[in-house]
């Protein structure tokens, strides 16, 4: 959110849209309030296989509709049956997984449409299989990411054929600070909060970043994070 804040009515969902149900055939029905952590849980606690992965993506089910989450090498795609929304006439609307049009870390739905519950597919799983690829996630990401510091989550998208932390680092932006915003020393594509670090300083570290990685390499950043409002 930048500094400016938003011109206009910000509608948050709240806890009618944060339920998660198991239904029959091995599969997930949530609304877009819940955490991904709720998903892989609830999964987890249903013998659902292949839904584990929510566990390593620290925000919301909308969110992962909205820019195709993923981790540890599956994405919402991969387990999307269908997304349901609203759109701007108040009408509701439904998507199949071919109609988001899904890409890495792009989702084609129409930007007016405000998701509200989305329905995933797994498979049948063993429980204590599954708590177990869940806590191999949770301890690869507590080793190799600053997940307890104040951050938006990985800032840019890995370019074709290359991993942004590496770029950044290869750039000399390891520990960059600008103000009270950080390119963190733990892992280079996560930009952290110091303490009163504002909008401005994160996006401007942020384009730092983008300009050096440009200059060192030749190859172009493209922030993961969405920015929002008046700068």
């Amino acid at each position: 959110m930048r500094d400016g804040g938003v011109p206009g009515v910000v509608v948050r969902l709240g806890r009618g849209f944060g339920e998660v149900k198991v239904e029959d055939g091995w599969r997930i029905r949530a609304g877009t309030a819940a955490p991904d952590v709720r998903v892989s849980r609830a999964a987890q606690e249903a013998a659902i296989a292949g839904l584990a992965f929510f566990r390593g993506i620290p925000g919301g089910v909308g969110g992962a509709l909205r820019m195709n989450g993923g981790a540890y090498g599956r994405e919402t795609k991969d387990a999307l049956i269908e997304a349901r929304g609203v759109d701007r006439g108040g009408r509701l609307r439904v998507f199949s997984n071919g109609d988001m049009h899904y890409s890495y870390r792009h989702c084609g739905a129409p930007d007016d449409i405000v998701f509200t519950q989305a329905l995933f597919q797994g498979a049948p799983g063993d429980p204590a299989a599954i708590a177990a690829e869940m806590e191999k996630v949770t301890e690869s990401r507590e080793a190799t990411q600053p997940i307890k510091s104040r951050t938006g989550g990985s800032t840019f998208k890995n370019p074709p054929g290359h991993k942004a932390w590496q770029l950044i680092d290869a750039a000399g932006c390891r520990g960059l600070k600008v103000g009270d915003a950080q390119v963190s020393e733990m892992h280079c594509n996560f930009l952290i909060n110091l303490g009163s670090a504002t909008a401005a300083d994160i996006e401007t570290l942020g384009e730092t970043v983008r300009r050096r990685v440009k200059e060192n390499s030749g190859v172009e950043l493209e922030w993961e994070i969405k920015r929002i409002g008046v700068a």
